[in-house]
């Protein structure tokens, strides 16, 4: 009887033994957490997108470049085409100083440049040909000059903008004692300060 209890008492120890094996067994540790690694199509999206982005702020630039390349060469031809307009002479009939129809168109012609450019003056210069005294034909000259100026201003450009002055035949056009010659002499000519300002075109 004893003995069986003895037995009895190591099989329980046993088996408790064992139960705090089990529950001591320690718990495994959680497993790191992966570090994302970018692959090589990744790198490769991302190299090319910063490629496209260049690209197209260099298409932009170029695209504004040409622009202003195109507005200054646009603003040279105009201004180059308004100051023809301006400087173009008027003609006089022999021994007279009333504008002729040719005359007056030409010198419409300016108006609406002159409206739109308001900085720019004009001096006006007046001639004859060869035939007459020095002194009748500085003043045939200038009353040349001052027609010119009058017809102007009653188109709307301001008196201060105009000055006048007559050279009489001191600066012949054309050599020549015919009247061919003698036209080109008999005129009224137009300077403006070139002071670099650029031209703009009237509005229709």
């Amino acid at each position: 009887m004893t003995r069986r209890t003895t037995a009895l008492t190591f099989a329980l120890v046993l088996a408790a033994g064992g139960l705090d094996a089990c529950r001591k067994k320690p718990e495994p540790q959680p497993a790191p957490a992966a570090v994302p690694v970018a692959s090589a199509g990744e790198d490769h999206r991302e190299d090319s997108g910063a490629a496209m982005a260049k690209r197209r702020a260099d298409s932009i630039a170029a695209a504004n470049t040409a622009s202003v390349a195109r507005t200054e060469e646009e603003s040279k031809r105009t201004t180059a085409e308004m100051a023809q307009v301006l400087a173009q002479k008027v003609y006089f009939d022999y021994d007279r100083d009333v504008l002729r129809d040719d005359a007056r168109a030409a010198l419409d012609s300016k108006v609406p440049i002159l409206v739109a450019n308001g900085w720019v003056s004009l001096a006006i210069t007046g001639h004859t040909d060869e035939r007459g005294t020095a002194e009748y034909n500085l003043a045939l000259g200038q009353r040349r000059a001052a027609q010119v100026k009058r017809y102007l201003e009653g188109k709307g450009i301001t008196e201060n903008r105009m000055t006048t002055q007559s050279m009489g035949d001191s600066q012949p056009a054309a050599d020549g004692t015919d009247e061919a010659a003698y036209q080109l002499n008999r005129r009224a000519e137009f300077e403006f300060p070139s002071n670099g300002g650029a031209l703009v075109r009237p509005r229709p």
